[in-house]
């Protein structure tokens, strides 16, 4: 394994999993429209194209010209209201996409595949999710995701193409150095806390206070984006040397509350937060905490941002840093 494609690699998760990629010596090679990353996040070590995943015969002239034997599909529309709105968007860009980059991987006989896929796919009725546990997406982000799957099933299992499908719970933070981080306005809590947490008087929405959690708001599993991208390089290397495809959760396998996380900015940024009280968001889940004893059978893994406090810093600094 040598030379890896990254789609999406101009974005917040990418970037990370790309300095990795980078530090241990891979030819790494980035797709992306930047439609939503950002140029100054992409290691100059890497080899960039401007390139959108309906352009079939680049992608197909790009995979064979740099002998890529690893692809890490992360190009995708990630935004839950967005997508309630613009549906077609997001049919066309996750499903019709991935359909493509798999078209062009199943022909040219890649090695190792990893699809970047969502929580979302299971059913609202889950609190705790095993990977077994039953998919019935509450949004159409979270439809297109497990469409996605389906579809690398579908058409990489018969074909000697191993494949690890990672389905995010909520990545959090940035990079130690503070060099990358998330930019993008992406309806995300620990962005939109960063973002009040600056101001001189912060005011912050929650969507629903009436769920049937102990403080009455959503709880979610949260995991930091520099634990994640570790994930990414250590599946990748061990699908490729047991010739082994894997379906994993990837989170920490503990939920905070939105009140909880907003408590935790309250004190980083010794600031009072007021709290508006909105209506419900559609396609948002009550709980879900992922069930991540397969991850940590599989890698052996020892997360070094297990912590509220450690995610709330590293987000809060980054966006310090982003304003200055």
């Amino acid at each position: 394994m040598k030379n890896i494609l990254v789609t999406g690699g101009a974005g917040y998760i990418g970037s990370h999993i790309i300095e990795l990629l980078v530090k241990k010596n891979f030819n790494v090679f980035i797709i992306d429209n930047l439609s939503t990353g950002h140029k100054k996040l992409i290691n100059r070590k890497a080899k960039f194209f401007n390139v959108d995943l309906s352009q079939f015969y680049q992608i197909s002239k790009i995979i064979k010209k740099y002998n890529i034997d690893s692809v890490i599909h992360l190009a995708a529309k990630t935004n839950i209201t967005e997508a309630e709105k613009k549906p077609k968007i997001y049919y066309k860009n996750n499903i019709d996409g991935t359909l493509n980059l798999l078209k062009v991987c199943k022909q040219v006989a890649i090695k190792n595949f990893l699809f970047s896929s969502t929580c979302a796919v299971y059913s609202n009725k889950i609190s705790y999710a095993k990977e077994t546990s039953k998919k019935n997406p509450k949004g159409v982000y979270g439809y297109t995701k497990l469409k996605g799957e389906q579809m690398v099933k579908k058409h990489l299992k018969g074909k000697k193409i191993n494949y690890g499908i990672l389905r995010y719970f909520n990545v959090v933070g940035a990079s130690r150095n503070k060099k990358i981080g998330q930019i993008s306005k992406n309806d995300q809590l620990f962005k939109n806390l960063s973002l009040a947490a600056k101001k001189k008087k912060p005011v912050f929405n929650v969507y629903g206070n009436d769920y049937k959690t102990f403080d009455g708001t959503c709880i979610r599993d949260y995991i930091h984006v520099c634990d994640l991208a570790e994930i990414h390089v250590k599946i990748l290397l061990k699908i490729n040397t047991y010739n082994k495809s894997i379906i994993l959760n990837c989170g920490y396998g503990k939920g905070l509350s939105v009140l909880e996380v907003i408590n935790e900015f309250k004190k980083f940024a010794k600031k009072k937060i007021k709290i508006n009280y909105k209506k419900r968001r559609e396609g948002d889940m009550v709980k879900i905490i992922a069930n991540v004893n397969k991850l940590k059978n599989f890698l052996n893994l020892k997360p070094k941002f297990n912590n509220l406090k450690k995610m709330v810093k590293s987000s809060a600094e980054w966006e310090k840093k982003l304003s200055n």
